[in-house]
């Protein structure tokens, strides 16, 4: 767990510091929804194997992820979130509205003009928004 003198002084240096790179906001993201497997996050985030370790250890040590080990053959590893980690699903949820809103709005400044617009209404478009 992080130390209270590792912490930088102002709370959002502290937010961006445990959850403000790529991976730790897909981490996160990915078991808001549940406990998930190693090879389960990997697949859904294209993550390589050091990587993805690493990230989670990290996370593991900041408390945001809980992991356990089954003891049986062959060896089972669950990830899931903490109640801090947890904690973290309004912010994520605001964010998905502001991203939402955006989107409207700069669908709405380029009235489809864009190929990012015209593309933004098809449906593969529209479920990798939802995966997110």
């Amino acid at each position: 767990m992080l130390k209270r003198y590792d912490l930088p002084t102002c709370p959002v240096g502290t937010s961006l510091m445990l959850m403000g790179d790529r991976w730790k906001i897909q981490i996160i993201w990915e078991l808001l929804t549940g406990t998930k497997r190693f090879g389960e996050i990997r697949k859904a985030l294209d993550i390589s194997q050091k990587v993805l370790t690493e990230h989670l250890r990290i996370m593991e040590e900041s408390g945001l992820v809980h992991r356990e080990v089954f003891a049986k053959v062959p060896p089972h590893v669950e990830y899931s979130l903490t109640e801090l980690g947890k904690s973290l699903r309004p912010i994520f949820d605001a964010m998905w509205t502001w991203g939402e809103e955006y989107q409207a709005k700069m669908k709405q400044l380029c009235k489809g003009k864009c190929h990012e617009c015209e593309h933004a209404e098809g449906e593969e478009y529209q479920a990798k928004i939802k995966q997110l």
